[in-house]
């Protein structure tokens, strides 16, 4: 899949674990989310084919987006966590193509809601609501404009209930 940026997006290969690292490694201040990645990499809900890479032309990944299962009450949905792209490519597309990526492929899989905990700028125009307004909350307190969800499917109205997370996420 091709973007508007000319960026290649594709599903993560076994040969990207090392570069997925290093985005990730590179795009945040600690190695905690490096460390959340690869937690989920050996957790119940890593849905293979929905670790997200954006690449240029020679094939490099540069930015990474990953799905998860997560439950949204019984509900199964996905959270979208973390994002990265290497501070050089930021601000390129390279993280919205992957983004724009793993949403498409999760609805080519039948997946129908999906949460993100994060700038409430940035997500809305993949097509992230507020959560609460429909009665989806956390256990924990978060800015209620960060909790965002959305249904890939509009004829499946988001379920309400408390997000629950895999276990690597700790919450």
């Amino acid at each position: 899949m091709r973007t508007r940026n000319d960026w290649i997006t594709r599903a993560e290969t076994g040969a990207d674990i090392p570069a997925v690292r290093e985005i990730i490694l590179a795009a945040f201040e600690t190695p905690l989310e490096a460390g959340l990645v690869d937690a989920l990499r050996t957790d119940p809900s890593w849905i293979d084919g929905l670790s997200i890479v954006s690449a240029g032309e020679d094939g490099k990944p540069v930015g990474h987006a990953l799905l998860t299962r997560c439950h949204i009450g019984d509900t199964p949905a996905l959270c979208l966590a973390p994002v990265a792209v290497l501070p050089e490519h930021q601000h390129n597309g390279a993280g919205s193509a992957a983004i724009r990526a793993a949403l498409a492929t999760a609805e080519d899989m039948g997946e129908r809601y999906v949460t993100v905990l994060g700038h409430p700028a940035y997500y809305p125009r993949f097509g992230f609501g507020r959560a609460s307004a429909h009665g989806i909350g956390l256990t924990i307190d978060v800015p209620d404009e960060a909790m965002m969800a959305m249904s890939l499917d509009e004829t499946h109205p988001l379920p309400s209930g408390t997000v629950r997370y895999a276990a690597p996420f700790g919450i």
